[in-house]
């Protein structure tokens, strides 16, 4: 019997951690497939409408008694098809398809806690949801930030998981499962509390949140701090791992935690968040006057950073401790569903809160009060996961619980070390080392200025591959790229930089911090980056940021600038800019400027500094596919500098031409 038991819990946690993680997957290309619609319109798109798939939850209303295990099966089966189907489609495919399998999971998850009124193995959901924040991390670290499952012929990892999963489906949720009344609960009362029920369901809801906005892709975190990615991967998976070896191995030692200590682990970690996010959250200038403002971070600012991921585990244990808590009210399918329903509201609501800090000039009304409120976004959702802690009760992990106490066999343990060094093998293998070119000699110096679109194609694809083949075709030494802001939910939290860098063996400098809400613009190298700095300048709209540093080359040094200005390019930003770049040598100063060349920002610059495509094109050729009258990509260089060649490359791979230019030695 005890192996009987052990294979059934091991299936279980297997299929449920597969679920977490597409769920992770499919709510990531949902969010980012909308975006895109709005990223092309620069407006809010009639697509919007397909958030009200979230709402799935609300259906279980409409039922009696619980789903069977055949019904949780279903559901389950929704899941894995979905996320089999999505990445083989377009946006708008990938869209629908990963709608339906988010909302099939956020149907799913209450109706199987309805079901395990009878068995009450909440731990292993918690277990679960580890296993699938593990899995999430390891495809990240694997494709340098982006999931490596959705790539190319890695595709087939995500079927392979599918069909894992599938085949021990109706073992993990036995036809009898959710069928009948549920069991008594020992000590508890017969009738369900609603306002627990539905407080609960809200701290279930903060933890997938908070999951989803960073700890299932850790480059977030690296890119809000500019820390060390590899010792905060580390530092990261230490603390899980531990965790979930511990809720499995000895749920003895959970035992001990009292409320008041549960509730003094969650404000520290929301407090630690909190001020991670402030330490990074950017001052822009208020006035013109601000200007030049390059703030530095002191080492001590990493102290909240690394508290943080130390204390994290809590949200593994307090999504065990709400869903057991759920189980234990016996609520009815039709209470817990409305439960999940305001649960998918404030997912909603914290979804269009995220993204709003970045959007906030072009959404109307509502909009500006999101400026600079990156931190007050997940001090929110930490709130909603630290205050249902108040509905746990005194000792919540008891005997009650069905299971052998001494927790789960040494296989997991094993497991998880086993996925934490795998993970951290794929980023020491991924991590870029770059070497500088010595067969045949250089004898110019070829830099590469693009607009990336987010990493979408001209047409809204999903593009990150054709763009690197674009950059690996030109082989240049230097680029400067602009919209690479990927590392948020709005573009799936993947890092499209750090993809291009590991890829193309360079060395890279991102920029402003993705907690500033303003464009993303970076820097590879394949020389080192010297003394790299972001200046943000003043804005009355989008907030805007340029990269300063050097460039050792051949016995000279080159002075790298990459920047993207606002709207209209206002002539403000532009002036900080000349003011920065006043009295430098060796000048490289690049980006997407927003003017076109009829605009005083432009006969600004050119007075002091030479057009590169123009010393090419002295004619303004347009032959090379684009009107010349209507550029706002440049690269300015000194006037003592001079051009080999100059050209812009045209085509669908971004809505922005590249420009390459040839810097003769």
């Amino acid at each position: 019997m005890r192996s009987l038991r052990i294979s059934h819990t091991a299936s279980t946690i297997l299929v449920q951690g597969i679920l977490f993680l597409f769920f992770f997957q499919l709510l990531a290309d949902f969010v980012a497939a909308i975006y895109a619609f709005g990223l092309m319109g620069l407006n809010l798109p009639p697509e919007l409408a397909c958030v009200l798939l979230l709402f799935s939850p609300a259906l279980l209303v409409f039922y009696r008694k619980g789903l069977s295990g055949k019904g949780l099966a279903l559901l389950a089966a929704l899941v894995l098809i979905s996320r089999v189907i999505e990445v083989m489609l377009d946006t708008r495919g990938r869209m629908f398809i990963s709608g339906v399998g988010a909302a099939s999971f956020l149907a799913f998850l209450p109706a199987l806690l309805h079901a395990q009124q009878r068995e009450r193995r909440s731990r292993e959901l918690g277990i679960s949801l580890g296993l699938g924040v593990g899995l999430s991390i390891l495809l990240r670290a694997l494709g340098s930030g982006v999931d490596l499952s959705k790539a190319g012929m890695f595709k087939a990892i995500g079927w392979g998981l599918a069909l894992l999963a599938g085949a021990f489906l109706l073992r993990a949720f036995p036809p009898a499962e959710g069928t009948g009344q549920p069991a008594p609960f020992p000590g508890q009362p017969g009738r369900a509390r609603p306002w627990n029920v539905i407080g609960l369901s809200l701290g279930m809801a903060a933890v997938l949140i908070l999951l989803y906005f960073a700890f299932t892709s850790p480059v977030v975190i690296a890119r809000w701090t500019g820390g060390s990615y590899s010792l905060l991967l580390f530092v990261l998976l230490l603390a899980l791992s531990g965790a979930m070896v511990g809720l499995a191995w000895r749920p003895s030692l959970f035992r001990r935690i009292q409320p008041a200590i549960l509730l003094a682990w969650n404000a520290l970690f929301v407090g630690c968040l909190t001020l991670t996010l402030l330490a990074h959250q950017v001052p822009f200038p208020s006035t013109p006057a601000g200007f030049p403002l390059a703030p530095s971070t002191p080492p001590w600012h990493q102290i909240p950073l690394f508290l943080m991921l130390l204390l994290s585990p809590v949200i593994l244990v307090d999504f065990t401790l709400f869903s057991r808590e759920i189980i234990a009210e016996k609520p009815s399918i039709r209470l817990i569903g409305g439960g999940f329903a305001l649960s998918s509201l404030l997912l909603l609501v914290m979804i269009f809160a995220q993204v709003f800090t970045t959007v906030y000039d072009y959404i109307p009304l509502v909009g500006p009060l999101f400026r600079d409120r990156f931190w007050l976004v997940f001090l929110v959702g930490g709130l909603a996961l630290a205050l249902p802690t108040l509905l746990v009760r005194k000792n919540p992990f008891d005997r009650t619980e069905t299971g052998d106490e001494s927790g789960f066999p040494l296989p997991l343990a094993a497991g998880m070390a086993c996925l934490t060094v795998v993970t951290l093998l794929g980023v020491y293998l991924t991590t870029p080392r770059p070497t500088i070119p010595s067969q045949p000699k250089p004898t110019s110096l070829r830099v590469l200025t693009y607009n990336i679109q987010q990493g979408y194609s001209q047409d809204g694809q999903s593009n990150y591959d054709e763009q690197l083949a674009v950059l690996r075709q030109e082989n240049p030494d230097v680029i400067g790229l602009q919209e690479n802001d990927t590392a948020r939910i709005a573009n799936g939290n993947n890092d499209v930089v750090r993809y291009f860098a590991d890829r193309m063996q360079m060395y890279s400098y991102y920029g402003p911090s993705t907690v500033a809400g303003t464009f993303g613009i970076a820097l590879l190298s394949r020389y080192p980056i010297q003394n790299p700095r972001t200046f943000y300048m003043y804005s009355a709209g989008e907030q805007t940021a340029m990269i300063s540093a050097q460039i050792y080359f051949k016995g000279q040094t080159y002075n790298v600038y990459v920047t993207h200005l606002g709207n209209g390019g206002p002539i403000i930003q532009q002036e900080q800019v000349l003011q920065l770049v006043d009295g430098k040598e060796n000048v490289l100063l690049m980006g997407d400027f927003n003017f076109r060349p009829d605009t005083d920002q432009y006969r600004l610059t050119t007075a002091s500094l030479r057009d590169a495509w123009l010393l090419g094109w002295p004619q303004s050729n347009q032959s090379q596919g684009i009107d010349a009258s209507d550029r706002i990509d440049y690269l300015f260089i000194s006037p003592e500098m001079q051009i080999i060649q100059s050209r812009f490359l045209t085509g669908p791979e971004s809505d922005h031409p590249a420009l390459v230019t040839d810097i003769e030695r």
